[in-house]
């Protein structure tokens, strides 16, 4: 479809999920991403395959779709860039802001000396995967020279002269004949939950353990870095959550937990892992199998732990309820992960009013028209802006969006391979 425009917000495993499909139909495609790296949440997930046989966790899929998008001739990627209005007259013309962009991609090597000279933790930030480049970026929230001016190490140490702390916002207009949104979604924050999250060093979340393995390829408690003898998993931690009104059930929490877990007894066979659970969500053709041999390595209990509290020596002492027996028991993990639930993403508000967009009763996104063939304005939705969705559903439901936008365009005849 030479000619015809589609604007993507959104570069996660969705928003490029769509853009390839797309692009590889002559469709020019604007795909803007407003943090620094492409690939969303999920690029940070781990391969938890054992013994080189994989377990369908669709970490794979991602990196191959990142890697497809940004080498497509077709599709034109700005991260950092957030949309801040858009009109329609017979097209889209959506004004964009991107922040500054103080790392040049044009001159940068990816050498990483900007990392090891600076002297702030989380100044600056790595992406995931090599297929995003930059592979850094600036923190603005936490490097010295936009609190101060009092550091500029990594400019004054790149051999490249490819970071420049000096640039400024930049805006511009994007001409599209079609609108996806496909901004994701947002991990619920446990702080306010009884576990001690952000408070003891040993209690980290699910995606945190998958950031973990996939940069070591190991599980160390973050008090030490030594390797925990002891590991309890705690689910539906900000699901199926009548106080807070979550009353949905995230359904990629138990597949995910499940798979870390049996890697982590897989390459530290000394390391107990404990599964607390209300019910197993069930996830893909293999389940019966998996859940059999994930039993016979972990401990499995089925109650939601009350309060943790930290030991002495940084371990953590969790209360829960043995309900077979109704007895109140008390036992010490040194690593505690809280699997938490997908909720609507912070921009949920600013999108539905950008767009003209609903929510539905918990806050995710609907389109115009969503049980119909096409959406009457042009503007469509995909991935888990809609709702809880695993990588694979995200990839069909990117596809689907794909095929109703060149429907909406007019390419009724128009076939995917």
């Amino acid at each position: 479809m030479r000619g015809k425009h589609v604007l993507i917000v959104g570069g996660g495993v969705a928003g490029l999920s769509a853009a390839i499909e797309l692009a590889d139909l002559d469709i020019r495609v604007e795909l803007n991403e407003k943090s620094n790296f492409l690939g969303g949440h999920a690029i940070g997930y781990a391969c938890k395959a054992i013994d080189n046989t994989c377990v369908k966790c669709g970490a794979c899929m991602v990196e191959e779709k990142l890697q497809r998008a940004v080498s497509h001739p077709n599709i034109n990627i700005s991260v950092g860039s957030q949309t801040q209005g858009i009109s329609k007259n017979g097209r889209f013309s959506a004004s964009v802001r991107r922040q500054a962009l103080c790392i040049d991609p044009e001159k940068c090597t990816n050498c990483g000396l900007c990392s090891n000279r600076c002297p702030v933790n989380g100044a600056i930030i790595k992406s995931f995967s090599k297929n995003n480049h930059p592979f850094y970026a600036i923190n603005i929230a936490k490097c010295l020279y936009f609190k101060d001016r009092s550091c500029s190490i990594c400019c004054d140490e790149c051999p490249e002269a490819a970071i420049d702390l000096d640039n400024s916002p930049s805006e511009y207009t994007i001409e599209a004949d079609a609108v996806l949104i496909a901004a994701g979604f947002l991990p619920f924050n446990p702080r306010n939950k009884p576990y001690g999250y952000g408070r003891f060093k040993n209690v980290v979340t699910a995606l945190e353990l998958e950031n973990m393995l996939k940069r070591t390829g190991r599980v160390k408690k973050p008090s030490d870095d030594l390797l925990p003898q002891n590991v309890a998993f705690i689910q539906c931690v900000g699901s199926r959550d009548a106080k807070l009104n979550h009353l949905w059930c995230s359904k990629v929490c138990c597949g995910s937990a499940l798979r870390m877990a049996r890697l982590i007894k897989d390459r530290q066979p000394e390391t107990e892992v404990t599964f607390f659970y209300i019910d197993v969500q069930t996830f893909g053709k293999d389940f019966e199998q998996f859940y059999r041999e994930a039993r016979e390595d972990i401990r499995m209990i089925r109650a939601i732990p009350a309060d943790i509290y930290e030991t002495e020596n940084k371990a953590l002492k969790v209360n829960f309820v043995n309900h077979p027996l109704h007895q109140t028991r008390e036992e010490i993990f040194d690593l505690v992960v809280l699997s938490v639930g997908i909720t609507p993403g912070e921009d949920i508000g600013n999108l539905s009013r950008i767009f003209k967009l609903d929510t539905d009763q918990f806050g995710f996104l609907k389109s115009a028209g969503e049980d119909a063939t096409v959406s009457s304005n042009g503007v469509f939705t995909a991935g888990a802006v809609r709702g809880p969705m695993s990588i694979a559903e995200s990839i069909a439901s990117a596809g689907s969006a794909a095929w109703k936008i060149v429907k909406y365009m007019g390419g009724r005849d128009l076939k995917f391979d």
